[in-house]
């Protein structure tokens, strides 16, 4: 079945049901058109992936290696996978990133009790696009295990970087103090090309979308010192 995802025409050659569901909110009305890529999952790859993922279903394994084979073939059409959860506010995107455990789902979550309009685009595997110098967060199918997010996309206007403490306040972090805390949430492809050019989009995206350093707890004061920082530059 052929899939619009991140603006691309996707082909997805999968054996086992569970990507049909999966990502039937991407479903293109077009199925005869031209695609952009092309996807299938041989035995090998998915023995690897189900090596390294222990007592899940075929279709999750499968579909776990689907994603990964898209992704590996998106940095050639300027875009990559960033590990982050993204919430969409007034049209804009807002990237919250941190090692698992550091609070994501829960300080997203301030923003949308407190916060009118706001919500999630992508929980966990957002697309990054790169196109006439503005990055794009796209929704995909892949939102992580509580599956938040929607088909849509939102000009990126900030990365936040989180980490846990006691009280609460965000710094702007130097361009150069960046690369370090993002090289960790990218997807790297396998081949060196793929890599060289992940590694460029990436070099643009520090230098041109702010990033933010957030030391906070889990009370709404943490949601006000990030909003307040982010959207209304205060």
């Amino acid at each position: 079945m052929v899939y619009e995802i991140a603006d691309l025409r996707i082909k997805i050659n999968n054996k086992f049901s569970f990507t049909d569901r999966f990502c039937k909110d991407y479903l293109s009305n077009d199925q005869d058109s031209a695609v952009d890529i092309e996807v299938e999952v041989s035995e090998d790859e998915f023995k690897k992936e189900r090596d390294s993922v222990q007592n899940f279903s075929d279709g999750y394994i499968e579909n776990l290696a689907i994603y990964r084979k898209i992704c590996e073939q998106m940095p050639e059409r300027n875009r990559f996978l960033m590990h982050t959860a993204v919430l969409e506010y007034k049209g804009n995107a807002y990237a919250f990133l941190g090692k698992s455990g550091t609070g994501k789902s829960t300080h997203t979550g301030l923003w949308l009790k407190n916060l009118e309009g706001a919500k999630i685009l992508n929980g966990d595997k957002p697309i990054i696009g790169y196109h006439d110098g503005v990055f794009t967060v796209y929704g995909t199918p892949w939102m992580g295990k509580e599956r938040f997010g929607y088909n849509g996309k939102a000009p990126l206007k900030s990365l936040c970087f989180l980490e846990q403490a006691k009280v609460n306040e965000i710094s702007l972090i130097p361009v150069e103090d960046v690369a370090q805390r993002l090289f960790i949430q990218l997807l790297m492809p396998v081949d060196f090309i793929g890599v060289a050019k992940t590694l460029e989009l990436a070099d643009s995206l520090v230098k041109s979308v702010p990033s933010y350093l957030l030391k906070c707890d889990i009370s709404d004061e943490a949601f006000r010192t990030s909003f307040n920082k982010i959207v209304k530059g205060e």
